[in-house]
């Protein structure tokens, strides 16, 4: 909300950067190079990427060198997709879009693929559930399939491809069931989204992001144990 009303503004991160300058080389030559020319806290005066930075060619690379993952990522690039869903308008961006294939594909950077992240309702999981990419997906696969009117979702594909060096890489997909499971859940949450971003309702801190982090008043003392609560 604070972000909605213009009072704080995400500011860049490492992680944010990387995963931006990989999707800029998936949309396409003219892209990337004019994301590289937008992006020059990427590069040395030397016009090389910074130390930190330069696994992200070796990722892209590995993509390249992969007919599977290159197969998928083929198709109209960064497609926009809208409709009326759940009684309010979406809009989606697709970075894959092959609709007589029968798919779609998202390319998704991350720490390492086969990690296991904690979820407080989850418990252990998978990248792809930690970072809520099924709801994401399942979003984007009813949005395409309302706009256009077909009887059923195209397939959803992730491509995932890891910072690690050298970069793992994986093709996955996600079964309709879930992708159900979660346009349910979405929905039965919907009202109180609405309520809280039209004043209705209060938004809850998380107490653990930037923005909380910077805004936090403390009202009281809390016991050890509840440092990892």
């Amino acid at each position: 909300m604070a972000k909605i009303n213009g009072e704080y503004t995400e500011p860049s991160s490492e992680a944010l950067l990387f995963g931006s300058y990989v999707h800029a080389w998936l949309e396409g030559p003219e892209a990337f190079d004019e994301f590289k020319q937008n992006t020059p806290a990427l590069f040395t005066n030397k016009g090389q990427l910074y130390k930190q930075y330069q696994l992200a060619d070796i990722m892209i690379e590995t993509i390249q060198n992969d007919p599977l993952c290159m197969f998928v990522l083929t198709g109209r690039k960064e497609e926009i997709i809208t409709a009326d869903l759940f009684g309010v308008p979406w809009k989606g961006k697709i970075d894959v879009y092959d609709p007589d294939a029968g798919r779609f594909a998202d390319l998704k950077t991350t720490r390492a693929l086969r990690g296991k992240i904690w979820d407080n309702e989850l418990g252990y999981c998978s990248f792809v559930e930690a970072y809520g990419y099924i709801g994401q997906m399942a979003l984007y696969a009813e949005i395409e399939k309302r706009m256009t009117g077909r009887s059923e979702w195209l397939e959803p594909l992730i491509v995932g491809v890891s910072k690690e060096d050298p970069p793992d890489k994986a093709v996955i997909n996600i079964d309709e069931s879930r992708m159900a499971v979660e346009l349910e859940d979405i929905e039965k949450k919907m009202d109180r989204i609405l309520q809280v971003k039209h004043g209705g309702q209060k938004p809850e801190r998380c107490e653990k992001c930037r923005y909380c982090r910077r805004t936090k008043q403390l009202d009281g003392i809390i016991h050890f144990t509840e440092l990892i609560g």
